[in-house]
């Protein structure tokens, strides 16, 4: 790519564009403070945020794109699962930290959500905003709300739910109203359903958008194709839209990472296939799965889940703050957990897991493997769960590993389960618990160090006295051109804690403002 003529970019600014996946996420445009003036979402962090640096962006566009293009300083990135958790979190950081290029989200708008009241007589699904900490059950938040109201319609219909507004709705209601014939209302305020009947509707209703009835979107699918067939292309198209749509709303969660619940007598089924999938000596009673999370390096974290029977235990789980480990490189940050990890099981003789779980494919499985070699634990079996295609790459056991010039070999031929197998479900569940725990755990650290100030960095400053100097100047950009003398006329700053924030604040306009602690 050619950057813009006459643009001086910062080396840190260089170095990050070279390195930006072409995957979905959120930016953050820094101004030569520190401070966070934009926040951004893209489908491809790679084409967008490289889009503000080429030829061309400068002399076309708008005044306020090329004032913020001039502005930034530094930019940070963070990788996410889809489009629409990329929109839900611009949102949520927009509303956070103000942003002065943002114009977008600017009304505290919040995303929709559907809401159902089980403790009313006659349930019914609602629009809300905000979730309350009520005994209500919610689906969402939803980036499309066209999503949402198809679902709403569609499960009104489908299972005769009111729509009407009386909490408890009787004959009087009834007559002005038409929807137990133009809308498929089951009409419970003249009796034509039981009060049990009704609700057996609102469970079937809450079944669907938990996505537990798959074969109603199947019907769907089915009916669109029967139509298209038919030449009924508009019938068609609609149908397909609704689909489309209905998928979009009942997923489980649109932040955050999808979780497989199995029930307990289903994961035992999957520890005992997962033996003999792998050839184990006994069934891997106690599994633990290891996941990475950090963005280009920063914020690096570990996640250890711990599983008993196939069943995920709370209280067994592990975080590490990765500290060897400088840069982008997962397998040597893999390899810094496991060992950590394990020196200490070692030196407290606690209990070993009977199947080490990676989250990655044979580089991650190699760095984990060479770690418990190492430690003497080469009777612990270890295998690794690439996502892309959930893969099994099985390890060797000790007495088949030969030492190569680029570590442990690892079976070339990976294990692919049918999607309906239980060990494959028990490895999902785990493997998902894992990802979700790491990336609580970086997300964080990663917005507690957004939310500091450049005052934090001043020795022997306490929150007292940096509210009393940043209530005293009203924003940093003052702090910064104010004399000494100036800032000592704050409550509780003498001449040494003056000279301190003033060089603090001087220098910060060249240094980096997130660093790997």
């Amino acid at each position: 790519m050619r950057y813009n003529a006459g643009m001086q970019l910062p080396d840190q600014v260089k170095r990050k564009l070279q390195t930006l996946p072409d995957k979905p996420g959120v930016y953050f445009m820094r101004d030569r403070h520190g401070k966070i003036i934009y926040v951004g979402k893209a489908v491809s962090l790679r084409s967008r945020v490289r889009s503000y640096f080429r030829q061309g962006t400068l002399r076309s566009a708008e005044p306020k794109l090329r004032g913020l293009i001039r502005s930034i300083a530094d930019f940070e990135f963070l990788v996410l699962r889809n489009d629409a958790e990329a929109t839900l979190t611009e949102g949520r950081l927009i509303k956070e930290y103000r942003p002065r290029y943002n114009v977008l989200f600017r009304d505290d708008k919040r995303f929709l959500l559907l809401r159902v009241d089980p403790t009313e007589p006659f349930p019914r699904f609602t629009t809300c905003r905000i979730k309350k900490d009520d005994q209500a059950v919610y689906f969402g938040p939803y980036a499309n709300s066209a999503a949402v109201y198809a679902a709403k319609e569609f499960v009104e219909k489908q299972f005769g739910l009111r729509v009407c507004r009386p909490r408890e709705p009787g004959p009087q209601d009834h007559k002005h109203c038409m929807n137990d014939i133009i809308r498929f209302c089951s009409a419970p305020c003249i009796a034509k359903v039981t009060q049990e009947q009704y609700r057996e509707r609102v469970n079937e209703a809450l079944a669907f958008m938990r996505g537990e009835r798959p074969e109603l979107l199947k019907e769907i699918r089915a009916a669109m194709e029967k139509a298209a067939e038919a030449h009924q292309f508009e019938r068609a198209a609609a149908l397909r839209d609704t689909l489309f749509l209905l998928q979009e709303a009942i997923k489980r969660r649109i932040r955050g990472e999808k979780t497989l619940a199995i029930k307990a007598d289903d994961a035992r089924a999957g520890v005992a296939e997962l033996q003999r999938v792998l050839g184990l000596a006994q069934p891997p009673r106690v599994i633990e799965t290891y996941d990475i999370s950090n963005i280009s390096g920063t914020f690096a974290v570990g996640s250890m889940v711990c599983a008993v029977d196939g069943m995920p235990q709370r209280n067994r789980y592990r975080l590490f703050r990765v500290k060897t480990v400088e840069g982008s490189d997962d397998p040597r940050m893999m390899a810094e957990v496991i060992r950590r990890r394990y020196t200490r099981v070692v030196e407290e003789q606690g209990a070993l897991p009977d199947l080490v779980i990676v989250d990655g494919g044979i580089t991650q499985l190699r760095a984990a493997r060479a770690e418990l070699d190492r430690l003497s634990l080469e009777h612990v079996p270890a295998v690794g769960l690439a996502k892309r295609f959930e893969e099994i790459y099985p390890m060797a056991m000790a007495y088949e590993r030969k030492r190569t010039a680029d570590g442990y070999k690892v079976s070339e031929t990976p294990i692919r389960l049918p999607e309906d197998s239980a060990a494959l479900k028990v490895c999902k569940q785990i493997r998902d618990e894992a990802h979700r725990f790491a990336l609580t755990y970086h997300r964080r650290l990663r917005m507690k160090r957004l939310r500091e100030s450049i005052l934090d960095d001043v020795p022997g400053i306490g929150e007292k006295r940096k509210e009393l100097v940043l209530g005293h100047f009203g924003s940093i950009a003052r702090l910064r051109r104010a004399s000494l003398e100036q800032i000592q006329e704050v409550p509780g700053v003498g001449p040494a804690m003056a000279g301190l924030i003033k060089e603090t604040v001087g220098e910060y306009t060249v240094r980096k403002r997130i660093e790997p602690e």
